[in-house]
């Protein structure tokens, strides 16, 4: 692919932002409040989720100005511990890493245009959009880029626009705001644990440039803007909007519902106003789901050109793109959309992306610098920090919540099976 074929850093950019302004920072917060109530608490969840992600950036942008291939974590862990660990990843990938938030994505938008009396055909609508973003990244990286660079500015604009409404209005009535000392003891409780996984799905999508690194101009100078700057512009934007929906509802009205920014706008606005925010929210998810079609489809196009398995999946139009593995990855999420709840999709899918994730984190702390290639700072202590912190989440999220928990590990179990099957495949094709 020529440079004039590839993207430039804005458009990388644009990507991440769009990646991960999804579902999660407009629907988790109802589900945090079961457990924490004090806005420090929230605010404090929200900036460790933000320095997580921004330690990931870090390390991601090192990891992917070193490995010059499209398919970012499949082929980190493939070449730094052993192809077992890519071939995982990859898997996951196909199964819920990128299908399942296309499929929260597409039933939290069936859910914020309900107003419009779309409940009845609900599903068949998410869908639809699913088919339709599809087609649209069918045909050249340059037409999928000049879509996501469209759909994710206007996606900010709105993001922008909730925001200055929200600290320019005053609430109407009483408020979620609570700034007493109970903090001190929320973040030492399971369920502190608990919303930061809520967190952390929310910020998904921070890493989402380096898996296409191979359709990037100049990847050593433009992944780390990418990434670094993506992350860093939407950790400001969430800590900010979850302020407003704080302000403008009370705690009985969100804990426990997905459609937040609807009820904090609908105290505001009335009806007639929080229709429209439901409806630009709704709007606004055609970029992330756009965002994870695009990068999820590379991932196991990189699996699937190294694993007889999968062979049959790897192949390119003539413009460079994977449309067997972006098809399949459609074919997927639309199961997902028909099949599951969805809190359960977004547990289970965000255990097993953070157990994966934490691996590649680990990754960096065994590749050798090179000279020219991006350098995470203060390695490796940021990618100590990381670890550490996402062990402790995962242990709770054991305890607390099992069923979620072991559906994702069953995910990752039955991945280990398909690989050993593979390897049976293999040995057959060497006779």
């Amino acid at each position: 692919m020529n440079s004039t074929q590839k993207i430039g850093w804005r458009t990388a950019l644009a990507l991440v932002v769009a990646n991960m302004v999804g579902t999660g920072v407009f629907t988790s917060l109802g589900f945090q409040l079961a457990d924490v109530q004090n806005t420090w608490s929230i605010i404090i969840l929200w900036v460790l989720g933000g320095v997580l992600a921004l330690i990931g950036a870090f390390t991601y942008a090192e990891l992917g100005t070193h490995f010059k291939e499209s398919g970012g974590d499949y082929i980190y862990l493939s070449r730094i511990f052993h192809p077992f660990a890519g071939y995982l990843y990859a898997w996951i990938s196909l199964t819920v890493g990128f299908s399942a938030p296309i499929a929260i994505a597409a039933m939290a938008m069936t859910k914020y245009l309900a107003p419009l009396g779309f409940e009845y055909i609900s599903d068949w609508l998410g869908i639809a959009v699913i088919l339709l973003l599809s087609g649209v990244h069918s045909f050249s990286v340059r037409q999928s880029g000049t879509f996501q660079d469209i759909t994710t500015l206007l996606k900010v604009l709105f993001v922008l626009a909730l925001i200055v409404l929200g600290f320019y209005f005053l609430p109407t009535g009483e408020t979620a705001l609570s700034f007493g000392q109970s903090w001190q003891s929320e973040i030492f409780l399971p369920g502190f644990a608990v919303s930061l996984i809520y967190v952390t799905y929310a910020y998904t999508g921070w890493n989402s440039a380096a898996y296409i690194v191979d359709e990037i101009n100049l990847p050593k100078k433009n992944l780390p803007k990418a990434l670094i700057g993506g992350t860093l512009l939407v950790t400001v934007l969430y800590i900010l909007l979850q302020f407003v929906f704080l302000k403008h509802a009370n705690l009985a009205q969100l804990t426990g519902k997905v459609e937040v920014a609807t009820i904090a706008f609908g105290s505001l606005f009335g009806k007639n106003g929080a229709t429209w925010v439901s409806i630009f929210i709704a709007l606004q998810l055609v970029a992330t789901i756009s965002g994870y079609l695009w990068v999820g489809s590379r991932i196991i196009y990189a699996m699937a050109s190294e694993h007889s398995l999968w062979k049959s999946i790897a192949v390119k139009n003539t413009s460079g793109i994977p449309l067997r593995a972006l098809w399949l990855q459609t074919a997927i999420s639309i199961g997902l959309t028909l099949t599951g709840s969805f809190e359960q999709v977004l547990l289970y899918a965000s255990f097993a992306l953070q157990l994966m994730s934490t691996l590649t984190i680990a990754s960096l702390l065994f590749l050798k610098r090179k000279e020219g290639h991006f350098k995470s700072p203060f390695r490796p202590y940021p990618q100590l920090i990381y670890i550490g912190f996402s062990c402790w989440v995962l242990g709770y999220m054991l305890f607390e919540r099992p069923y979620e928990s072991f559906i994702g590990l069953g995910i990752v179990a039955l991945g280990a099976v398909t690989y050993f099957v593979n390897g049976i495949v293999e040995g057959r094709s060497d006779k």
